[in-house]
């Protein structure tokens, strides 16, 4: 059986309550005692003070993503009470911004078009960060605050350290007791699997057991450094033994290419994480809340010895010490939050040339409706007949709307849109 979010409850004054099961919740509204306040995530709030109502204090629990964040409010029973898995739009915001600069830099080299480079004397922010990484922070922020409206939290915990670069290319830098502790391996083990995507770097192999490889062998000279690492099944294991990989893969030349070039690209995804930890940890403590900081490897750790499988909002339950008792259910299917932005501020597009020619529409809103609205569609006749729910697509000044539904894309006057929650850029779905 699917076991489903609580929904946030709010008070008269709308301070929040204990989350109540969604049967509660319907309960609440059929008999007229509560009014829903927001549809996505379900939020209701009571008509009439409720003096015997018991507020629990939850806990906020992140496991930070370089792509998806995992999310989880606990409550004083260490039992998971709301999942969300947080999708950032790091790569859009990049792609754009490379975009922008190569238009420029067209620009400015054509002699149709003088126009002279900036000085590169601009003095960056302290902390600074490039703007698809600080997204992730405010994104993650921004639902912390969210979260903190909806529910009362009393404390966060977040994953701080995802991998320790220096300690694993040179385990003996510090820590000795940790490498020897319960944990050892755990911090390089999970490199490894998101390194070559949980998979035999021989075979392709997966959702087997998987063990650590030595690229060049221990017996020749190869060392422990994450450098000469991989993964790969027992039985190429087994087969490679103590053999040199290119007398290994002498048959597979496009194996090999692909091995050794993917043992020099480093994880992207690590770095992204890592030089956006301390700012979120940073921006977490201005809460004025206790923040609890755990390691990945001990998120792994507790997740693997409670028998949970890989999820994002899994791991951010199994963040720190208190995930070491963490109850949930496996099967409860998460709120899936995906940045979409707000639109774009551009006024003029250029054309394939790179020169500016036209103009953006300037008016977002028509007839009170926005792309990104959340809005039901009374369709009273046609091939789409019948009420739909779902987001605009695109709107335009003649009044004639786009919907995405379960049925693909409608267009249908404004008259026959009813608006039920605003685009606030993001789209969700279960």
């Amino acid at each position: 059986m699917t076991t489903f979010n609580s929904v946030f409850v709010l008070d008269t004054t709308k301070k929040p309550l204990t989350p109540c099961a969604p049967a509660r919740a319907r309960a609440l509204l059929r008999d007229g005692k509560a009014a829903v306040w927001r549809t996505v995530p379900f939020t209701i709030i009571l008509k009439a003070a409720m003096p015997d109502a018991v507020v629990k204090l939850l806990s906020c629990k992140i496991d930070p993503g370089s792509k998806t964040t995992g999310i989880a409010l606990v409550d004083d029973d260490n039992r998971v009470l709301f999942a969300a898995e947080l999708e950032h739009r790091g790569k859009a915001i990049k792609a754009a911004l490379d975009s922008r600069r190569s238009l420029r830099r067209g620009r400015r080299g054509r002699k149709t078009r003088y126009r002279a480079a900036r000085f590169n004397n601009r003095v960056r922010a302290e902390n600074w960060l490039p703007p698809s990484l600080q997204h992730r922070v405010e994104t993650t922020m921004t639902w912390v605050n969210r979260f903190r409206r909806w529910a009362d939290i009393a404390e966060i915990a977040v994953e701080r350290v995802k991998f320790d670069m220096q300690q694993m290319n040179n385990p003996n830098i510090a820590g000795v007791e940790y490498q020897q502790g319960t944990l050892a391996g755990y911090s390089a083990r999970e490199y490894l699997l998101e390194k070559w995507g949980r998979k035999c770097a021989y075979c392709g192999a997966e959702h087997v057991p998987l063990q650590i490889e030595h690229i060049k062998p221990r017996a020749k000279g190869g060392t422990n450094n994450i450098s000469n690492l991989t993964l790969a099944c027992e039985p190429c294991n087994t087969r490679k033994g103590t053999k040199d990989i290119t007398v290994f893969l002498k048959n597979k030349p496009d194996v090999l290419k692909r091995v050794l070039a993917q043992l020099k690209k480093p994880l992207t995804d690590a770095a992204a994480v890592n030089a956006t930890r301390n700012k979120l940890f940073t921006d977490l403590l201005k809460t004025g809340l206790p923040v609890e900081t755990g390691t990945g490897a001990q998120t792994k750790f507790n997740r693997t010895r409670l028998d949970y499988p890989k999820a994002h909002w899994i791991d951010a339950a199994c963040v720190g010490e208190s995930g070491a008792t963490v109850t949930l259910d496996p099967d409860m299917k998460p709120l899936l939050i995906k940045a979409t932005g707000h639109g774009t501020r551009q006024t003029v597009r250029p054309d394939k040339y790179g020169f500016p020619r036209g103009g953006a529409g300037r008016v977002k809103r028509v007839h009170d409706f926005q792309t990104g609205d959340l809005v039901r569609l009374n369709q009273p006749k046609g091939k789409y007949a019948g009420e739909h729910v779902g987001r605009l697509a695109g709107i335009r000044a003649t009044g004639m709307f786009d919907i995405k539904t379960e049925l693909g894309k409608i267009t249908a006057s404004f008259k026959n849109y009813t608006l039920i929650q605003r685009g606030d850029g993001y789209a969700y779905a279960h």
